[in-house]
């Protein structure tokens, strides 16, 4: 058996994986986000690690876990946790959606001119490079006192086995990694007045970084297992659904949507705000394009116009007027990652007269949030990847009307695949079992989640929709000025 450990936002997901690959048990203790100001978002470390303890200890009543052979760990990526040389925590940690330090991030790319090329990423506040900027700018008798930085899930294993180490896809995401290289690049550290003395040591997500210490391996009546590097929570969640082969691509429907393609070597394409990062597992890296509100736009649609719930706002839009006009939907309503960088752009509708209700309405959102979505797969596929088909996961993905309608914009076969919804925390019991099986292929241990239906795109419909998306795109554009 493995144990699995996701380190979210909002709460702790342990998961206790058997060797045939089914999920015995789990269990999840919710966490708390700190704003104490505006653009603010933190967490007390502290409180990872109870939650963790709670979790664990939870998921031994339900199921023994004498037999547990190692455990993993994923979690929410960017992060800052500052400890100083008696390795306590200086302050809370700064989250990946925390939004204080644009000025740094330009300050970055000024200090280093050729940052997007060893990061494979435009400087963005949510990273964790210029999170130490900020700290040494406005804290600096905090910055003084830093011995280590620690992502989320990392500061978990320091407080498992007293190892400071982290894996390459989570390190990828602190804009301190030569992506390319797979080690902690000289010239961004030093921008931040940092050294590699500062950071952890470097593994790949299936390779072993300690053992569980004695003592809370006693607390968690378990043995004392070795721990794993695993993963940031989109790479992690990626290996728990198969996606580890280059030209292998997901689309996760939640609140926001992710598309996740892997690739065999280093590619970016920073210009379009597509992120690239190394993946979880040895030689692999993936691209990655982020859309802010994807489902959420439903659910915002769905209170607009009066209807019940998403559902009812789905079954609306199917019984929309072909005769009434388009309506064109901009789904950015709080602002865009890929591929526009625009924390600025705002939500439209345009089209509307007379002939439009809710209906027309509820089919406008559906496709606009598809026209995003659209739009931040062709500037990953713009990379030179360009996948067969694409696994369609998340809550977002329930409705067989709007899957076929993603495919005819998109113009992919889009595969509707069961079971992704146990996340990140199975990616990370995962390569805890790859670390223990070294003999065993990928693809054994890996195996694709249940296909419950294909979409095909329906070639008119696909000529339709890119026409139209030529509009949406031209809207954009025009509105631009006026966003900020």
């Amino acid at each position: 058996m493995y144990i699995g450990i996701d380190l979210g936002t909002s709460g702790v997901k342990a998961i206790l994986l058997s060797e045939q690959g089914d999920v015995l048990a789990t269990q999840t203790e919710t966490l708390q986000v700190s704003r104490p100001h505006p653009l603010w978002s933190e967490q007390d470390p502290e409180q990872w690690w109870q939650a963790t303890d709670r979790a664990i200890k939870a998921l031994g009543e339900k199921h023994p876990l004498r037999d547990v052979k190692a455990l993993g760990i994923a979690g929410q990526m960017h992060g800052a946790t500052l400890l100083d040389s008696q390795h306590r925590v200086l302050r809370p940690a700064i989250l990946w959606n925390d939004g204080r330090c644009a000025e740094e991030c330009a300050l970055l790319e000024e200090r280093v001119p050729t940052s997007r090329q060893i990061t494979g990423n435009l400087m963005m506040p949510g990273f964790t490079a210029p999170k130490l900027l900020w700290v040494q700018r406005h804290e600096p008798e905090i910055f003084r006192q830093v011995a280590k930085v620690l992502l989320p899930k990392d500061y978990l294993r320091f407080r498992m086995t007293g190892d400071f180490a982290s894996d390459m896809s989570d390190a990828a995401g602190t804009m301190w990694l030569d992506v390319a290289k797979r080690d902690w690049s000289e010239a961004m550290l030093d921008a931040c007045h940092l050294t590699r003395a500062h950071m952890p040591a470097l593994f790949e997500g299936s390779e072993v970084t300690g053992t569980l210490q004695p003592a809370v391996a006693e607390r968690w009546n378990m043995p004392a297992v070795p721990v794993v590097a695993g993963g940031g929570d989109n790479a992690a969640g990626a290996v728990g659904v198969g996606m580890v082969e280059a030209g292998q691509a997901m689309l996760s429907l939640g609140t926001s949507g992710v598309y996740f393609a892997v690739s065999d070597g280093y590619r970016s394409n920073p210009e379009s705000a597509v992120h690239s990062f190394c993946h979880a597992l040895p030689g692999k890296w993936h691209l990655m394009s982020v859309m802010l509100s994807a489902a959420s736009c439903l659910d915002w649609a769905a209170r607009l116009t009066g209807m019940a719930d998403v559902p009812a706002l789905i079954s609306a839009a199917q019984q929309a007027d072909d005769t009434a006009g388009t309506i064109w939907f901009l789904p950015y309503l709080s602002g865009e990652r890929t591929p526009h960088n625009n924390p600025e752009a705002k939500g439209v509708f345009f089209g509307l007269t007379h002939q439009h209700g809710p209906a027309e309405l509820a089919r406008a959102v559906l496709e606009g949030v598809g026209y995003a979505l659209a739009d931040g797969m062709d500037v990953v596929h713009d990379c030179g990847l360009k996948p067969s088909s694409v696994t369609l996961i998340g809550g977002g993905a329930r409705s067989p009307y709007w899957r076929q309608m993603l495919a005819d914009i998109s113009g992919l076969q889009l595969d509707f695949r069961t079971g992704g919804d146990v996340g990140p925390a199975l990616g990370a019991a995962r390569l805890a079992q790859i670390a223990m099986n070294p003999e065993k292929p990928l693809s054994q241990l890996l195996p694709q989640l249940p296909l419950e239906q294909a979409h095909l795109p329906d070639a008119a419909r696909h000529a339709r929709y890119a026409q139209r998306r030529d509009v949406f795109r031209k809207i954009y554009q025009q509105l631009l000025p006026l966003m900020s």
